[in-house]
């Protein structure tokens, strides 16, 4: 299985091998420990990742309110993970078994070509959900028209695409052959290229989908943290921070848009968590797949301990299998659909908050500047805070008139 993404560390050393039609040793079967634990883990963790991510997928997909551009982004994610998922991890399963590829030639093609258009995808999604939320958050005001739904569709499309025809290289470049053992013959998927004509093709790839992004990454969410870390709200509320209120003339009911700057502080420094996680993890989990890579390709001799591959391997599948976790975790309105997805909550849904963490904060740090709240932009005279559940009387008119439904423009996004 030495074409399949997560076992290219074997392909270089068995190339030369393979052209000179040589035998190959010995052949030696995975011991039995190898094969509980491999099976066991990359089943446990492929089985919750691909659980995870068809619930993302099915949450955005049957709840209207879902539909935002931020999920826009994480159904493209969580589409990108299941084909990581499926085509580069399921397959190590077999791989554990039977010691050989048993998918064929078509399968050969498919499952690599997939798997590659699976882990670019991914990682064009990230720098794309990185770009909406460095817009939203430090330019509140252009997310307004830069954050769309249909914009996010077109760029998702247009990921998709880029990613489709670049990963088309991977069909003319694998194909199925022989391994000829002294005591047996084993079909394997590999390269047709040698290794001075691959590692090229993999260095570009390492680069473009992840170094690139990474560093993308840091930049923006280094301008995210200055923007958040440099302009602190004042921590007592009485002091130093100007409560306003606006009354609309929607239906005669009064909208509060005040919100105490200990709940965007909490808001701040869960925003920058999050961020923290997204960067942290998908940087970590692919590091050692990636730097074994890169320091066998400068060896004679190959590193290839079975068991730290499969680490490798386990690292890989769990940035994909994470991934519903770490952006879902921190939504309100996504717990409250997987409840009722799930039917481990109350059937009614709870109304989801309607306010934006940027807009709070920007809107928050212009009135304790002494500026008045008529000069924000209509579109906040809608929005609704956390503290709205404690001034029960601003409401008089609720139980005759419901509120209207929170805007899903860009810039009122919920993550």
């Amino acid at each position: 299985m030495e074409n399949l993404t997560m076992d290219n560390m074997t392909m270089e050393n068995d190339t030369l091998v393979h052209d000179n039609q040589t035998t190959l040793g010995v052949w030696t079967d995975y011991t039995n420990e190898y094969k509980v634990v491999s099976v066991f883990l990359v089943s446990l963790i492929c089985g919750m990742g691909i659980v995870g991510n068809v619930m993302v997928i099915m949450v955005v997909l049957t709840t209207k309110h879902m539909r935002t551009p931020t999920n826009c982004y994480l159904v493209s994610l969580a589409a990108a993970d299941l084909m990581v998922l499926t085509a580069a991890g399921l397959p190590n399963i077999t791989d554990a078994l039977h010691g050989q590829w048993v998918y064929g030639y078509v399968g050969c093609l498919g499952i690599t070509y997939f798997q590659y258009l699976g882990i670019n995808a991914s990682s064009c999604s990230i720098t794309a959900f990185t770009v909406e939320r460095y817009i939203a958050i430090c330019h509140p005001i252009k997310a307004q028209f830069l954050c769309t739904l249909s914009r996010a569709k077109k760029i998702i499309m247009v990921v998709w695409a880029l990613t489709s025809v670049y990963c088309v290289m991977w069909l003319f470049l694998s194909d199925t052959e022989k391994l000829v053992y002294d005591n047996v013959v084993l079909l394997s998927c590999a390269y047709k290229v040698s290794r001075t004509y691959y590692l090229p093709i993999y260095f570009t790839d390492f680069a473009v989908f992840y170094v690139l992004p990474l560093m993308l990454a840091t930049v923006l969410y280094g301008l995210i943290a200055r923007i958040l870390f440099l302009n602190p709200l004042p921590s007592d509320p009485k002091n130093s921070t100007k409560k306003w209120k606006k009354e609309a003339s929607q239906g005669g009911r009064m909208v509060s848009t005040c919100s105490s700057s200990s709940t965007t502080a909490a808001s701040r420094r869960q925003v920058t968590k999050m961020l923290a996680v997204v960067v942290v993890l998908f940087a970590l989990l692919w590091m050692p797949y990636r730097t074994l890579v890169v320091v066998n390709s400068f060896l004679d001799d190959a590193y290839l301990d079975n068991w730290f591959l499969l680490f490798c391997r386990l690292c890989v599948y769990l940035n994909s299998a994470i991934n519903p976790v770490i952006y879902n975790a921190m939504s309100q309105k996504f717990r409250a659909v997987f409840k009722k997805l799930c039917h481990c909550g109350p059937q009614r849904m709870e109304k989801p908050a309607a306010y934006s963490v940027a807009l709070t904060y920007s809107a928050i740090k212009e009135s304790s500047n002494g500026e008045s709240p008529d000069n924000f932009p209509s579109g906040l005279d809608e929005v609704t805070t956390p503290a709205d559940q404690y001034l029960p009387g601003v409401l008089p008119s609720s139980k005759k008139k419901p509120l209207l439904k929170p805007s899903l423009s860009g810039s009122n996004v919920k993550v």
